[in-house]
C-alpha cells in the first residue's frame, strides 16, 4: 500500500501526519498486512527529521499562497501554483499512491489536484473551526472529510463529513510526573507552568514572560518552550536578569514529543497559542490552560478555536491585545490559587479530548484503499 500525505508544512500539519502513520502501521501489524510506503508532498519549511524518523519519504513542490490582503507576493505565488501542480503530477505519477491524506492549507493544493488527475481518492482533514480557502476549495475533490471541531462541519457536504477531532501522537498524553521530575530536574515543589507557544514559539508571549519572570519564579516553576528563533536572545536576557539561572526555570528552544509529554505531565497550568494541535494535546492531557490566540491568523481561526474550546470550561482566553503583565499574573494567581477550579477545568478538558482521531482516520484511509 502506498499513502501520500500533503499539507501546509507547519508543525500543526506534520505531527498529525505522524500520528496517523503510526496508527496505520499498528493496524497493518495487527492484521498481518505488509508494511505501507509513505510519501509527504508539499512545500519546504518544516522539520524533515520528524518525517524521516517515521520512514516517510519527502518530495518538495512549489505552492502559491493566496493572501487575503494586497501583496506583490500574490503575483509571484500565482506563478508558483501551476509549476507546483506540474511538479506534483510527476511525483504522484512516480509514487502512484492508493490514497491521499490532506491536511489542507495552500501547500496541499498541488498534491490534491495532481492526485485527482489520476483519480486517486482523497481524505481531507480540517483542523480549525473556520476552514481556510484551500480546504473549502479542495473539499469538492475529497471522498471523505474529517473535522476537528463540530462547528466546522457546516462548511462541508454533510454526506461525506465526520467529526473526528485532531490526530495527536498518543505518547503526548503518556508522560508521568516521575519521569518529568527526572527529565527537567524539578525540585522546588512549586506549581509548574508550561509555556508552550507551538513549534515556532511566540514572540509576544516570550516578551511578556521576560517582563514578569522574577515574579513568576518566586511562586512557580517554569517549563518554557521559546521556539528556535527566540531561544538565544531569551537565554541571554534571562542570564543578564537572573544570573545565575534559577533552578526552577527550564528553557528549551524546541521540544520533541518526549519532552512535551513530560512537560504536560508535570504542569499545573499550560499557557499556549490556540492552534488546533496545541488545543487537542492540552485536552488529551487534561490540563487547565490559558489560551492566547494568534491575532490575524487566517480567518481568525485561532481566536475561533480558542472560544469554541473555552465553551467547555477547560480554558480561559486572554486576547493578545489585552495581554498586560498585571493581568497575566492576576489570571495565573487566580487559577492556581483555586484547586477546585483547576480540577473542573481538567475534567472539562478531558471530556473535550478525542484521543481516537488518528485511529479513526487511519481506519478510513485503509478502508478507502480496500474499496478503491
Amino acid at each position: 500500500m502506498r499513502i501520500l500525505f500533503t499539507g501546509g508544512g507547519t508543525g500543526g500539519h506534520i505531527t498529525p501526519f505522524i500520528a496517523v502513520v503510526r496508527e496505520i502501521k499498528k493496524i497493518s501489524a495487527e492484521k498481518g498486512q505488509p508494511a505501507s510506503e509513505f510519501l509527504y508532498l508539499g512545500p519546504n519549511g518544516f522539520s524533515k527529521e520528524l518525517l524521516e524518523k517515521e520512514n516517510i519519504k519527502i518530495k518538495i513542490v512549489l505552492a502559491g499562497k493566496l493572501r487575503r490582503y494586497f501583496s506583490f507576493l500574490n503575483f509571484l505565488d500565482f506563478i508558483k501554483l501551476p509549476i507546483g501542480i506540474i511538479q506534483a503530477i510527476w511525483h504522484v505519477f512516480v509514487f502512484m499512491p492508493d490514497v491521499v491524506f490532506s491536511k489542507g492549507g495552500y501547500g496541499s493544493v498541488p498534491g490534491v489536484l495532481a492526485s485527482r488527475f489520476f483519480r486517486i481518492p482523497v481524505i481531507l482533514h480540517d483542523s480549525d473551526t473556520i476552514p481556510g480557502i484551500a480546504n473549502k476549495f479542495l473539499s469538492g475533490f475529497a471522498k471523505r472529510i474529517a473535522v476537528s471541531f463540530a462547528l466546522s462541519a457546516k462548511f462541508f457536504p454533510q454526506d461525506k463529513t465526520a467529526l473526528t477531532g485532531n490526530p495527536i501522537r498518543e505518547n503526548i498524553a503518556r508522560g508521568t510526573i516521575e519521569l518529568a521530575k527526572s527529565v527537567y530536574r524539578l525540585n522546588s515543589n512549586k506549581p509548574v507552568i508550561f509555556i508552550f507557544g507551538g513549534s515556532q514559539g511566540a514572540h509576544p508571549i516570550n516578551s511578556l514572560i521576560l517582563q514578569i519572570l522574577p515574579q513568576l519564579l518566586e511562586k512557580y516553576e517554569l517549563i518554557w518552550q521559546t521556539g528556535i528563533t527566540n531561544y538565544e536572545e531569551i537565554i541571554k536576557e534571562t542570564k543578564e536578569m537572573l544570573n545565575p539561572m534559577p533552578d526552577n526555570c527550564h528553557i528549551a528552544a524546541f521540544m520533541d514529543e518526549n519532552l512535551i509529554s513530560s512537560a504536560f505531565a508535570a504542569s499545573t497550568l499550560v499557557v499556549s497559542r490556540a492552534g488546533a494541535s496545541n488545543i487537542f494535546e492540552i485536552a488529551a492531557c487534561a490540563k487547565p490552560s490559558i489560551l492566547i490566540p494568534l491575532p490575524n491568523s487566517a480567518s481568525d481561526h485561532q481566536r475561533e478555536n480558542a472560544f469554541e474550546y473555552a465553551k467547555t470550561g477547560g480554558a480561559i482566553i486572554v486576547e493578545q491585545g489585552n495581554l498586560t503583565p498585571n493581568l497575566f499574573l492576576t489570571e495565573i494567581s487566580r487559577l492556581i490559587g483555586n484547586p477546585e477550579l483547576l480540577k473542573k477545568m481538567s475534567e472539562s478538558a478531558k471530556s473535550f479530548a478525542m484521543p481516537n482521531a488518528a485511529r479513526q482516520i487511519a481506519e478510513e484511509i485503509l478502508k478507502l484503499i480496500a474499496i478503491h
